[in-house]
């Protein structure tokens, strides 16, 4: 029993300072290049970085428009991170299949986990559907022979389970982020205890785990003292 630590990949140039949040919205809306200089992925590059340091391996899931350079799918790899794609435009199999196709190009090989980009209501970005229908991805990934759906419900205590074209489907996650979780309930120490027994998702976003110094603390904690695994 282990971690499974999924990390969102939603913003190309974080959320701070202002400039940098402006590019992000940008690049995610209409477009812009990636600028080194501005801090593309830098946020993805430093948690990498920590991974990298424990032995820790991830799911790492990419929009269209934060697809790494080669230094970071270089990190990606030796690492032993496994890629997937950060669903955006789930109106239909064929979107779906789409974004698939636009991630596996890019880094030249088979994609066999997502995730979806939102969980209903607002809209992120000019490709983003909001609504959030997990039933409709699990039945598409069957069709597209992938193996791996990360849910965004917030009960981290709920099993995972075997859809019947062998997707595996883990509904709900750890979210590190005390605004999309039951800080009362399920604490940093309950994820320590309950990961030892179980297979648990921890989900975070780049920009928001290194923008607070306490969910920093809570992240490396959590990655130098629980085994971590990927499914491949």
């Amino acid at each position: 029993m282990a971690l499974i630590i999924r990390i969102d990949v939603d913003r190309s140039y974080g959320r701070r300072p202002a400039l940098r949040h402006i590019l992000s919205r940008l690049s995610s809306g209409l477009y812009f290049p990636k600028v080194a200089g501005f801090g593309f992925l830098a946020e993805l590059h430093t948690m990498l970085t920590w991974l990298n340091a424990e032995s820790a391996r991830a799911h790492v899931f990419f929009r269209r428009c934060t697809l790494p350079p080669t230094p970071i799918v270089d990190m990606l790899d030796i690492g032993g991170h496994e890629i997937g794609l950060h669903l955006e435009n789930s109106r239909s199999f064929s979107t779906f299949a789409a974004e698939k196709q636009i991630v596996e190009r890019h880094f030249g090989r088979k994609v066999l986990a997502f995730s979806k980009h939102g969980s209903g209501g607002a809209k992120f970005g000019f490709h983003h559907y909001a609504p959030y229908e997990p039933q409709r991805y699990i039945a598409w990934a069957g069709q597209a022979c992938m193996r791996l759906f990360l849910g965004n419900l917030q009960d981290p205590s709920l099993k995972a389970t075997k859809a019947g074209n062998d997707v595996m489907v883990f509904p709900s996650a750890f979210w590190l982020e005390p605004s999309w979780r039951d800080t009362k309930k399920f604490t940093v120490d309950w994820l320590l205890d309950h990961a030892r027994q179980a297979d648990i998702v921890l989900l975070v976003h780049p920009e928001n785990i290194l923008a607070d110094p306490m969910l920093t603390a809570d992240f490396k904690k959590l990655i130098r003292t629980l085994e971590s695994r990927v499914f491949q």
